[in-house]
């Protein structure tokens, strides 16, 4: 910094003195110290900022540095409600009954009708039991003259497909019936005693196995008391 104000100084005072001693006219020593003034006092301006950017430059190294929390503010914690999640209650399976189908669909009249055999599908499932169908292979024949087979009759008694079996042909529904009672230890809904197979399944034997229905002036009935026994 002080190197170009003695440069500056020196140049005004000879610039003065030739200025003195020849007056306004320009000469070649007139002329190069007045360039060399010039080029002292862009020096002078250019030290004088350089001194200013290195004092702020000092000057911001001491100061304190903000803490994080100014910079970016905490944030609040979140708070969630938290709700239990409901507990899904469901209603046990009410006890299992299989049905007679080719005995079923005559208890109302004479003719074989589906439809008895759905009124009982559904007098049974509004007391909470859960029925199942067995029928001869020759059923969907004397329904419909036409073969049928489980989902066939699943669907029309609105039951799930493995709730409705229906045998092969050439071979009687008796047996899979009480086999299916006896596996499931369910009741079995039908007219018929089962006496041929009585050595095969004594069950039949015992009060409350097979369950007596039928139609009463057009209206359903079911042994209700042996069925709850």
């Amino acid at each position: 910094m002080r190197t170009p104000l003695v440069l500056l100084a020196l140049s005004l005072t000879s610039f003065g003195a030739l200025y003195t001693a020849n007056g306004p006219e320009l000469t070649l020593p007139l002329a190069v110290i007045a360039l060399a003034g010039i080029a002292a006092t862009i020096l002078a301006l250019k030290a004088a900022f350089q001194g200013r950017n290195l004092r702020l430059t000092r000057r911001s190294s001491h100061e304190p540095e903000p803490l994080k929390s100014e910079i970016t503010p905490r944030r609040k914690p979140r708070h969630f409600n938290h709700v239990a999640p409901k507990r899904v209650t469901r209603k046990p399976a009410g006890p299992r009954v299989v049905i007679d189908g080719s005995n079923v669909m005559h208890w109302n009249g004479a003719e074989p009708r589906l439809t008895t055999v759905r009124e009982v599908v559904s007098a049974l499932r509004t007391q909470g039991y859960q029925p199942g169908v067995v029928f001869d292979a020759n059923a969907g024949y004397k329904l419909t003259d036409s073969y049928m087979d489980d989902r066939d009759f699943a669907k029309l008694l609105n039951l799930p497909g493995d709730c409705v079996v229906v045998v092969a042909r050439g071979e009687p529904a008796d047996p899979t019936i009480l086999a299916a009672a006896r596996d499931l230890k369910a009741k079995v809904i039908t007219n018929d005693r089962f006496r041929d197979w009585a050595d095969d399944f004594p069950e039949v034997a015992t009060p409350g196995t097979l369950i007596k229905g039928g139609y009463d002036h057009g209206a359903l009935w079911l042994d209700d008391r042996a069925l709850a026994s």
